[in-house]
Parts: structure tokens; sequence; C-alpha cells
């Protein structure tokens, strides 16, 4: 495979100055289509995340748009504090999905925070009511003696899987943002996830003794010694199975599971070939029509989020990204070898940045040139290089 790994990173910043406007970056690049589904728009999650690899990426311009996206999100934020789904602010449109979208207000607050650090400005001092804001509403979606986010199916990045309750992805970013923010009872939240989440962990008498209600809550999830994996939610009388890769990788970046553990899940990844036949998919288990989880929106426009597709076993490169990140604290000769296997992948269709591909096919499919798969690329190639 001839490398392209220095030329992906040039495509990157090309991509995402082509992508910017002066309220900052869109999902996708300039199309009917993309016009038609909305993706020229402001996206609370995707911007946020573009954010974070455009100020590590040496481009003036991109720094300045990040910080344009991070404030045009919080011109726009709710009365409650939320974070919206997505912002027209040539329209003054905004939107937040059909039962709230939980992960936008998780991802701009740490994004505030990386851009602070790597940009050396105090953009939080600015921005410290729309902060405080944010984090009472989140703060408001936390079970007060669980310590973990509630939230509804639908409502984070994963849009059409039917995920609800304590979700391992968006409890992963809460957790995150208590780190960064300094929150209370951040370590509750960090036992209680692995209490929750980890299917092998026994809750102890003295959790019990706390809130009676656990010893039910995990009385209906079932444990599997051979697989170190978190459930990817947890609700009242049921449990995600699927495996979510994504809530994985984030869980061990942020240090949830330690060191032993992280190891584990990544071994287990590379074992069950989650980056094949690219980095990386979404679920290591698709949902199928049969199971009891299946909801009728999943068959949206008949085959989006079937088995292999979308968010139920898809490959999306800007996943890859947080995995080359991941690979490169355990094993960086892995690391690079992923890195320069993402680069091939984005470059696809003469660097078309694809949104996502078929999980077993690896067909191209989704919008082409998609944002947050240069940034997150932007983001694993710094990270392995440490610059």
């Amino acid at each position: 495979m001839k490398n392209y790994t220095e030329e992906c990173l040039q495509e990157s910043i090309k991509l995402l100055k082509e992508n910017s406007n002066k309220f900052g970056v869109l999902a996708s690049a300039p199309t009917k289509t993309a016009e038609a589904r909305n993706y020229l728009s402001i996206f609370g999650r995707d911007a946020s995340i573009c954010a974070m690899g455009m100020v590590v990426s040496g481009d003036k311009s991109l720094k300045m748009s990040a910080r344009h996206s991070l404030e045009t999100l919080a011109k726009y934020q709710a009365d409650n504090g939320q974070i919206a789904f997505w912002v027209k602010p040539e329209k003054k449109q905004t939107d937040f999905y059909y039962l709230g979208c939980i992960d936008s207000t998780l991802w701009w607050l740490i994004a505030i925070k990386f851009y602070d650090q790597n940009i050396g400005e105090n953009l939080s001092k600015k921005l410290a009511k729309k902060i405080k804001l944010a984090i009472n509403w989140l703060e408001c979606q936390e079970h007060p003696k669980i310590y973990l986010l509630q939230q509804n199916e639908t409502s984070d990045w994963a849009d059409l899987m039917p995920r609800s309750g304590f979700v391992l992805y968006s409890n992963a970013l809460w957790y995150w943002v208590k780190k960064l923010y300094k929150l209370k009872n951040i370590d509750k939240t960090k036992e209680y996830f692995n209490y929750i989440l980890d299917d092998n962990i026994k809750l102890p008498a003295k959790a019990i003794k706390e809130n009676s209600h656990l010893k039910t809550l995990k009385s209906f999830v079932k444990a599997d010694k051979k697989n170190p994996t978190y459930l990817s939610f947890v609700n009242h009388s049921y449990a995600g199975y699927e495996v979510d890769v994504f809530g994985n990788i984030l869980a061990c970046l942020v240090g949830l599971a330690d060191d032993k553990k992280a190891k584990q899940i990544i071994k287990y990844f590379r074992d069950k070939k989650a980056n094949q036949p690219w980095p990386i998919k979404t679920v290591l288990n698709p949902i199928k029509k049969s199971d009891k989880l299946w909801k009728a929106y999943m068959n949206k426009h008949n085959v989006i989020n079937r088995p292999q597709q979308y968010h139920n076993g898809a490959i999306w490169p800007f996943i890859g990204g947080f995995w080359v990140m991941l690979l490169s604290i355990s094993d960086e000769k892995i690391a690079h070898s992923e890195l320069l296997r993402l680069a091939d992948l984005n470059k696809r269709g003469n660097w078309q940045f694809r949104e996502w591909f078929n999980g077993q096919s690896g067909r191209p499919a989704g919008m082409p040139r998609q944002s947050w798969n240069a940034a997150t690329y932007i983001l694993a190639y710094k990270n392995i290089k440490n610059i």
C-alpha cells in the first residue's frame, strides 16, 4: 500500500478550508444533495469535533474558523443551555432533532477547552455564561444517585439507533467534560459508569445500599466473560449488546477503562476485525430486523440503517481517527499502520472523504467531502507525530 499519510494531511486542510465560511465549518462540501439534507449547516457535534482538528492543523484560517464555529453555536444556544443539533446562521434557524440532541452540548464544551489549551487563548472566559448554562443543562440530565446522564433513543450522533437510558457514548463524553471543567462527583461518575456498563463487574453491597434500584437494573444484564467491551447502553429491563465501537474507544481514551481493560478492548476489536475491511466499524454485532431492539425508523429510506450500513455496522472514517489515537497509546507501530489505511480510505474516489462505507463490502456511501473525516485525520496524524 502506497503511503498517502502526508498527502492526506494536506488534502484534509484543503477540504476544511473549502467547507468553511464566516460562521464556521459546514458538515460537508456544498452540493445540491448536501443542501437538501441540511449538511450545509453548522452542526453542534460535527463542528465541535472539527474545531479540535482545525486548531492543531497549523493553518491560521482553520484556527479562526474553529473559533467561529464555537461562537456561532454559542450564539444560538437554547435558553435552557442546550447546544443545537444544527444551526443555519444565515437564516437564523436552529434544530434540536426529534427527541433532543445531547452530545452537541458535550462536544461543544470539550472543544472550547481543547481550543484554549492549544491556541493559548481564553475563549472559556468570553463564553463563561454560556458554558455555565450548558453545564447546568447537562447536570439536569444526570441521575442524582447514579451520576450518569440519562437520555432517550436517537438522541446522539447515532440518531437511528435505539440506545436509551444510560448510554455508553454520551457518558464517556460526560466524564470527559467533568474532567475538563473539574465538576463535582467525577469519581462517582467513573465508579457508576463501570458498575452499570461493564457487564462483568458485580455490584458492591455499598452501591446497592446507596441505591436499591441498581440491583434490579443490573439483574437484567447478561454477562459475557469472553467480551471485555462495555455495553452500548443499559435501561430498565434491557441493554445493548451490539458493541458500540466508538463509545468503547472514547471510554478508553478518557480514562474510564483502566490500562488493562483498554488493552483487552483493543485486542478484542482487532481479533473481531472491527478494523476490517477499513478502520473502523461502528458496531460489531449489527441489530437485525428479527432482534428485539430493531425499530421501524432503522429502515428509513428502506435501506439506510440495515446491518452493515450507516450507524448499524458501517465503517466511519472519522471514528477511525479516534481509533488511531487510541492505538498510539498502546502500540505505535500498529497506529502508524492504521493511519496509513485511514489515509487510503479517505483518498478513495480521488479524495472523496466519504461519510461512511458498507461494513462488509467497503462500498462508499453517504455524503462526499465530509469535514469531520478530515479533522479527525489531522488529530490522529498530529497525535502520532507528536507535533
